[in-house]
C-alpha cells in the first residue's frame, strides 16, 4: 500500500483509523485555526479540514492525506474547546436539553485528486446541574470541542444521537470508509488492523 498519512495530533483519530487502514503515519498540522470570515458552518469545517490537509500534502507528495476537523454547532454559534471549567459550564448549560450539530469536515487526497465532504451528526443531551459538575470536575471537558467527549465520561451526558456516532468522536468512519474505496484504496477488511507508528 501506498504511503498514508492521517494529518491529526488527536489520538482519537488516530485510534479510528486503525480500524479502517493498516498502516499510516501521523502529523500534526501547523495551521491557523481561526475561522474564516463568511463561510457557513459546513464550510467553515471542510476549510478547516482543508488548511490541514493541504499542511501535509506539502511535506509529503505522492502520498495519500486524510486529514479532517470537527465543529460542535448549536443554533448559528460554534462552540470550540472551553477556556476554563467556567466556560466548559456556560457551554454544557445551553447545550442542555437542546439538539446540536457536530460537523466533521473530511479532505483526503490520493496525492493526485482531492475529496472533501461534511458530515453532520445531531447530539441531545439531558443530565441535572449535580451531574454536570461532577463531568467538569474530571477535567475531561477541557480539551474538547462543545466541552464533551462522547466516547469518554462525557457519553454519559447524552441521551440519543441521529447519525454517525463516530463522527462525534472526531472521524466519520463510515464515509471516510467509501470515499477511500472510491478512490481505489483497498481498506477494511482487506487491510487489516495494525499499529500506528
Amino acid at each position: 500500500m501506498e504511503k498514508v498519512v492521517l494529518a491529526s495530533a488527536s489520538p482519537r483519530r488516530r485510534e479510528l483509523l486503525k480500524r479502517v487502514i493498516s498502516s499510516f503515519v501521523c502529523m500534526a498540522p501547523v495551521v491557523d485555526e481561526t475561522p474564516k470570515a463568511g463561510l457557513g458552518p459546513e464550510e467553515q469545517v471542510v476549510c478547516l479540514a482543508s488548511r490541514k490537509g493541504e499542511w501535509a500534502a506539502e511535506r509529503q507528495k505522492n502520498s495519500w492525506i486524510i486529514a479532517a476537523d470537527t465543529l460542535v454547532v448549536l443554533g448559528d454559534k460554534l462552540l470550540g474547546k472551553p477556556k476554563d471549567p467556567e466556560d466548559a459550564a456556560r457551554m454544557l448549560s445551553a447545550l442542555n436539553g437542546r439538539w446540536h450539530e457536530v460537523m466533521t469536515g473530511l479532505w483526503v487526497s490520493d496525492g493526485q485528486r482531492v475529496r472533501t465532504f461534511c458530515e453532520i451528526t445531531r447530539v441531545h443531551m439531558a443530565f441535572d446541574e449535580w451531574e454536570m459538575q461532577g463531568y467538569i470536575a474530571t477535567g475531561e471537558p477541557l480539551d474538547k470541542a462543545g466541552g464533551y467527549g462522547i466516547q469518554q465520561q462525557g457519553g454519559l451526558l447524552v441521551d440519543r444521537i441521529d447519525g454517525d456516532y463516530y463522527n462525534v468522536v472526531g472521524l466519520p468512519l463510515y464515509r471516510l470508509r467509501h470515499i477511500l474505496k472510491d478512490m481505489g484504496m483497498k481498506v477494511f477488511p482487506e487491510s487489516g488492523f495494525e499499529t500506528c507508528p
